[in-house]
């Protein structure tokens, strides 16, 4: 092993950088949905060992002797992301014709971009590196605080955060309850780097001791947790959810847009399986009606006849607000709608957290001087929500509604699922069709069932729809790109036992708990070295 170490860390040039780029490549193998996180357990070491040869003269300037540390990191990010988010060039493709030209920048460029949270991450490291277990805790520290910042830095996009490799399966979920995704990021990098010790004497006992003790308290807790009786407040919910699997070509088709309303309200009519109640909630996937419903009271009509009393309907609509549309001054707005048993819409929430080049365009009146405004993938610009709220059911119960990747947010989602019964998620991910994306999708929802400890009733077009309990295990989930509906019955109640304060307080406790230690291991070894 220490020989093995020292080639890698004499690493040079090209091999250096290709060495990086490969051991970030590989880690992606512990997102969904392969799940093979061992694989972490060879790519950072891999990166420490790279990272123990990133120097340079020491006369030189402060920061050019980071630059070794940030291009090492820079690489790692870079295959990192680029073999985990590849699928996104799929939505270029949708409409080749206008947005293939596109393509590039949404393969390349945006891990291009993304690497460079990784670069920082270990030019912090670098920062406090010392010889044995305090550089496994600075690299720790730097990719959690990376991580962190990736959540609201340039409007935020934490796709595929390092720690997600540590919770594949719902017994590996349950700590980030009370670590939330800043400490699980933190402790994930702290446990895969570990190993790196093995190619050393200094501090490997006490670090491979370190590491078994956390990795057997993450799955102890998650047994405890997953085996203590559920808790409920004596109420329930039935819901269906809905998976038309519409073929994105004909999404804003208007000659068919009436045979994808019949197909939704077919679903939507189907008889509940054998021994299941009638839906209280049917959920229908993001945009999922192809009009607006200000233009189509006859659909109103249509799904009053459908809705019996007490039931609802939420359904992903594009909303349009004040101004004219044949002058173009009209403001559009992602939407869920809720309808009721009278075929009335009674409440609506707007999408807060657009996505940027996919629902409006950043600097729009700079970019369009140079005919850039044709970026956007739909027919017009989003304005964003003002607020998001519960939408109250007849029964009383509050669904709290996150359209698309709003559910990826760790943050946005604690803060407003605090009064809140069930979250419901409405997506669309048939932009990507059967790739890694959707499924990395579907797993971060399951987190934030855990960290919420509320069940999430998820409808997506093409998939993958589902209803997630409280502790982010599966009730029921329909396959990619078949058509059907899912129905079940939960259990309601937050499920806050055994969990310690706050996860998103906890995980920053956490953090810069390992940056005092990195830093003081540092500090100390400078100290005895002089």
């Amino acid at each position: 092993m220490e020989r093995l170490a020292g080639r890698v860390i004499l690493l040079w040039g090209w091999r250096r950088a290709i060495t990086a780029f490969l051991a970030g490549a590989l880690a992606v193998l512990s997102q969904a949905p392969y799940d093979f996180f061992a694989i972490c357990f060879v790519s950072f070491p891999v990166l420490v060992w790279l990272l123990d040869g990133a120097t340079v003269a020491s006369q030189r300037g402060f920061l050019r002797r980071l630059v070794p540390a940030f291009a090492t990191g820079w690489w790692f990010g870079f295959g990192y992301f680029l073999a985990g988010l590849w699928w996104i060039g799929g939505a270029m493709l949708v409409e080749a014709d206008s947005f293939a030209w596109a393509l590039p920048f949404a393969v390349v460029g945006i891990p291009l971009i993304l690497a460079f949270f990784y670069g920082f991450a270990c030019a912090v490291a670098r920062l406090f590196w010392s010889n044995g277990l305090g550089r496994i805790a600075a690299l720790a520290f730097g990719f959690g605080l990376a991580e962190w910042l990736r959540t609201f830095l340039f409007t935020g996009f934490p796709w595929n955060a390092i720690g997600y490799a540590a919770t594949p399966v719902p017994l590996m979920m349950q700590s980030v309850s009370v670590t939330g995704m800043i400490g699980m990021n933190t402790l994930a990098v702290f446990v895969f780097a570990m190993l790196a010790l093995l190619a050393a004497r200094q501090h490997r006992r006490l670090g491979l001791s370190l590491a078994a003790i956390l990795a057997l308290a993450h799955i102890g807790f998650g047994y405890v947790r997953l085996a203590a009786p559920a808790k409920s407040d004596g109420r329930g919910i039935s819901v269906r959810v809905v998976q038309p699997n519409i073929d994105m070509t004909e999404k804003w088709d208007e000659s068919v847009r009436d045979r994808i309303f019949r197909t939704l309200l077919d679903l939507s009519a189907e008889p509940p399986e054998k021994d299941k109640p009638k839906p209280q909630l049917i959920l229908w996937p993001e945009t999922s009606v192809p009009f607006f419903f200000t233009e189509r009271p006859d659909a109103l009509t249509a799904l009053g006849a459908l809705l019996d009393e007490g039931q609802m309907l939420i359904a992903g609509a594009m909303r349009e607000e004040g101004g004219n549309s044949t002058k173009g001054d009209a403001r559009y707005y992602n939407s869920v709608v809720a309808i009721n048993a009278s075929g009335e819409i009674v409440d609506a929430v707007d999408k807060v957290h657009l996505v940027p080049f996919g629902e409006y365009m950043p600097f729009a009146d700079l970019l369009a001087r140079f005919g850039l405004d044709q970026i956007v993938a739909g027919p017009m610009n989003l304005a964003p929500g003002i607020e998001r709220h519960a939408i109250t059911m007849p029964s009383g119960i509050r669904a709290l509604p996150f359209i698309c990747y709003e559910i990826i947010f760790p943050e946005l989602v604690a803060v407003d699922a605090t009064s809140t019964d069930i979250i419901v998620n409405v997506t669309n991910d048939a932009w990507f069709g059967d790739t890694p994306g959707p499924y990395q999708h579907f797993r971060q929802a399951q987190l934030r069932a855990v960290e919420a400890g509320l069940p999430v009733v998820r409808a997506a077009n093409t998939g993958v729809s589902g209803v997630i309990d409280q502790r982010g295990r599966i009730i029921d989930a329909l396959a990619m790109d078949t058509r059907g509906v899912v129905d079940a019955t939960i259990s309601l109640g937050r499920y806050d036992k055994l969990t310690l304060g706050y996860p998103g307080i906890n995980g920053l406790v956490i953090l810069f708990a390992f940056g005092a230690l990195g830093l003081g291991m540092g500090v100390g070894q400078k100290l005895r070295s002089n």
